[in-house]
C-alpha cells in the first residue's frame, strides 16, 4: 500500500509543454490512494484541459479566484487550499513560476496558494536546457529549496525544441516514486522491524481431521497492514487463514501447528523491535498423531491431550529490549484475567477482548478492546472496525516507546 493513501495533495500546474503529462500524474495519484485538487494557471490551459483533470481528480479545477461570468461565482480559497493540502506539487513548474515563487510574486490562483500553504511543497522543473541552466534559473531553484522546498530534477532527454539536454521534466511515475520515498523516511516506524503472529494454530490427529479454533486472522493481518503503512519491515507469521495481504515491506511466513508457530516467532525474535502476537494459539495438542485416518468403530472416542508451548510466555522471558505485545480473549473477571498475564508473560502492552462485547470476537470485521499497559493503565475504546483497531494499537505502541 502506498504512503500516498489518504493523502491530501494539490497539483499546481503551469504552463509548459509538459502540462499534457499532468493527466497521468493526477492519475497516479489517485491509484494510490490520495485526494486531488487541481490548480492551474490561466496560460497552463491551452496544454491541457481542466475537463481532463477535473474528470481524473473527481473534483473541479480551479484556475482563477472566481468565474467573472458567474453573477453568482463562488469564490476560491488559496488560504483554504493552502490549509487543506498534506503537500503540494507544481508540476511543470515553468522558470517563469519558479521566478514569480522565489521572488513572492502573487499574480494568479497558483502562486497565492503556493504563498499561503503551511504544507511541504515539491516542485519538478521543466524548460530548454540554456533556460534550464541560466544563473537565474539556477539561482531561483537554490532559493525554493532554501525556503525548504524540495526539487524534483528535470532530467535529459528529447526536448520540444526538438534538442536533447537536461531540461524535461521528471515522468509522473518518477515524481510519484521521488514522493514516496521522500515521505517514507518520516514515518514513524520507518527501520524498525516489527513480528506479529495472526490466525490459528491446527493440531492434527490423524491425516483428516484436527483442532482448531473459529479465529480468521483479520486482527493480526490488519496489524500487519499498519505497521508496514507506518514503515515498519514486518514478519507476518500465520497460521491457516484465508486472509491475504500484499505489501512490499511485509514477508509473511505460513505455519500450521503452535509448534510451527514457535519456531518461526523464535528465530526471527532476537531482530525484532516490536512483537505482537495476535495469534490464537492451540492449548493443547494431540499426544500422538494417528499416521492413518481414526475409523468410526465405537460409540466412544478418546484423545489424549498435551498442552502446547506457550509462545507468549517463552518470548517474555526471552525478551531483550523488545517491546512485546499479547491479547487476551476473555469470557469473564476480564481486566483481572488480562493483568494477571500482562505480568506473568512480561509484556508491554496487553489488547483485551471481551466476547460478551457485541461485535468483538472471531470471524467478524469489528472489534472492541481494552489497551492495558505495564503500568497497568487502563485505555478502552469504543466498537471500531479491525483496521481502525490496528490504528489504535500502533498509535499506543508509538506512544510509548518515543515517552
Amino acid at each position: 500500500m502506498s504512503v500516498l493513501k489518504g493523502k491530501k495533495i494539490v497539483v499546481g500546474i503551469s504552463a509548459g509543454i509538459a502540462a499534457y503529462k499532468t493527466a497521468h500524474l493526477v492519475r497516479y495519484f489517485i491509484k494510490a490512494g490520495a485526494e486531488i485538487r487541481v490548480i492551474m494557471t490561466p496560460a497552463s490551459k491551452d496544454f491541457v484541459t481542466p475537463l481532463t483533470l477535473s474528470t481524473l481528480s473527481n473534483y473541479p479545477v480551479a484556475s482563477s479566484f472566481y468565474n467573472k461570468n458567474d453573477d453568482s461565482a463562488v469564490w476560491n480559497s488559496h488560504v483554504e487550499y493552502g490549509l487543506w493540502a498534506d503537500f503540494m506539487i507544481i508540476a511543470p513548474a515553468t522558470a517563469n513560476t519558479m521566478a514569480k515563487m522565489a521572488n513572492g510574486i502573487c499574480d494568479n490562483l497558483l502562486l497565492a496558494t503556493y504563498l499561503s500553504s503551511k504544507c511541504p511543497v515539491y516542485f519538478a522543473p521543466t524548460m530548454d536546457l540554456d533556460m534550464y541552466l541560466h544563473p537565474s534559473t539556477l539561482k531561483n531553484i537554490e532559493t525554493l529549496k532554501s525556503f525548504g522546498n524540495t526539487c524534483i530534477p528535470a532530467t535529459s532527454g528529447f526536448l520540444a525544441s526538438g534538442l536533447i539536454g537536461e531540461g524535461r521534466m521528471a515522468e509522473p511515475e518518477s515524481i510519484v516514486a521521488f514522493i514516496e520515498k521522500d515521505l517514507s523516511q518520516y514515518l514513524p516506524l520507518k527501520g524498525e522491524k516489527v513480528m506479529i503472529t495472526a490466525g490459528p494454530t491446527y493440531e492434527s490427529i490423524d491425516p483428516v481431521r484436527f483442532i482448531g479454533n473459529h479465529s480468521s486472522g483479520k486482527m493480526g493481518f490488519e496489524l500487519a497492514r499498519e505497521a508496514a503503512n507506518l514503515g515498519a519491515e514486518v514478519v507476518l507469521i500465520s497460521g491457516p487463514s484465508n486472509e491475504s495481504v500484499s505489501h512490499p515491506l511485509i514477508q509473511r511466513v505460513d505455519v500450521v501447528s503452535a509448534q510451527e508457530m514457535y519456531d518461526a516467532a523464535h528465530a526471527d525474535y532476537n531482530v525484532c523491535d516490536i512483537v505482537i502476537c495476535a495469534a490464537a494459539v492451540a492449548d493443547y495438542t494431540p499426544k500422538h498423531v494417528a499416521t492413518l485416518k481414526i475409523k468410526k468403530s465405537s460409540s466412544e472416542f478418546s484423545l489424549d491431550l498435551m498442552k502446547t508451548k506457550d509462545i507468549l510466555a517463552s518470548l517474555g522471558a526471552e525478551k531483550k529490549g523488545q517491546f512485546l505485545v499479547g491479547f487476551a480473549l476473555e469470557t469473564d473477571n476480564e481486566i483481572n484475567n488480562a493483568l494477571g498475564k500482562l505480568k506473568k508473560k512480561n509484556l508491554d502492552l496487553i489488547v483485551l477482548n471481551s466476547l460478551r462485547d457485541k461485535g468483538a470476537g472471531f470471524k467478524k470485521s469489528t472489534n472492541k478492546v481494552t489497551l492495558i499497559d505495564k503500568s497497568e493503565k487502563i485505555s478502552e475504546f469504543s466498537l471500531k472496525s479491525k483496521a481502525a483497531v490496528a490504528v489504535d494499537i500502533f498509535n499506543e505502541i508509538i506512544s510509548k516507546i518515543n515517552a
